[in-house]
């Protein structure tokens, strides 16, 4: 049995695409209110991973678990539904306004408030319904769109979320200012959190542990002090290295 605290959970999971194992026997568990974040090079099976965690990849192997419980077992409309996700390039529906996409999983719960829980959401990440509720997402700047995109994961109220890359097409310091924004919102509503990244100085800044993977392995998995100081092996150094975040 998992842990009490155990949220998330990856046992033992290989995918595969043909003859290229995206994931090969990775294990890698989030504690509750943890963010975990997932470094690696294009390819490395970062988000097969991630979209393990919602159903949106079934992993030819192995077991991933939420709460405790095996994912396959249950209900992938429902899984998804529960769990917050955000894309690079945020996914929002170009023909619905802002305020109806960040209620759409609450309207297809049948929310009779979706309406309010989506404007809870954009006061969440500092855009006011009042202001950008009824803008179409091409009215908006990219950072913004960013910001609705995180607002309609969150509308779903999930103890959950999965972000894909959430900051990786900004430009410098409107991603800097969103991270700093996630930063302060993730503390304040501590929810457990998965992040894909290429950005060793953005997992380190964000997350509470980096789980560092290559080629479909996990190569290291430590908080970001910890791994920056003592690289368990010599990809990993060269990452830090490369990061130019070598322990001082």
């Amino acid at each position: 049995m998992p842990e009490p605290d155990i949220v998330l959970e990856a046992v033992d999971v290989v995918k595969r695409y043909g003859d290229v194992a995206a994931l090969n026997g990775v294990s890698l568990a989030l504690r509750r209110g943890e963010l975990v974040a997932l470094v690696g090079e294009s390819g490395a099976g970062k988000s097969t991973l991630l979209r393990c965690f919602n159903r949106m990849v079934d992993p030819d192997r192995g077991v991933v678990l939420k709460d405790g419980r095996d994912l396959a077992t249950l209900d992938p409309v429902a899984v998804r539904r529960a769990t917050g996700y955000v894309q690079q390039e945020g996914g929002l529906l170009p023909h619905w306004r802002v305020r109806r996409n960040v209620a759409l999983v609450p309207w297809l719960r049948g929310d009779a408030d979706a309406d309010a829980t989506a404007a809870r959401a954009l006061d969440l990440v500092g855009l006011p319904a009042a202001d950008v509720g009824d803008r179409w997402p091409r009215q908006l700047s990219g950072g913004q769109r960013q910001r609705v995109a995180l607002a309609r994961a969150l509308a779903a109220r999930p103890a959950t979320l999965l972000l894909d890359e959430p900051f990786g097409a900004l430009d410098a310091i409107t991603r800097a200012e969103l991270q700093a924004a996630f930063a302060r919102l993730r503390r304040e509503l501590g929810i457990t959190t998965l992040l894909v990244t290429h950005d060793l100085r953005e997992a380190a800044l964000l997350a509470d542990r980096v789980a560092v993977l290559r080629a479909g392995r996990l190569e290291q998995v430590a908080p970001a002090a910890e791994l920056l100081a003592a690289p368990a092996t010599d990809y990993v150094r060269r990452l830090v290295e490369r990061a130019h975040l070598g322990a001082a």
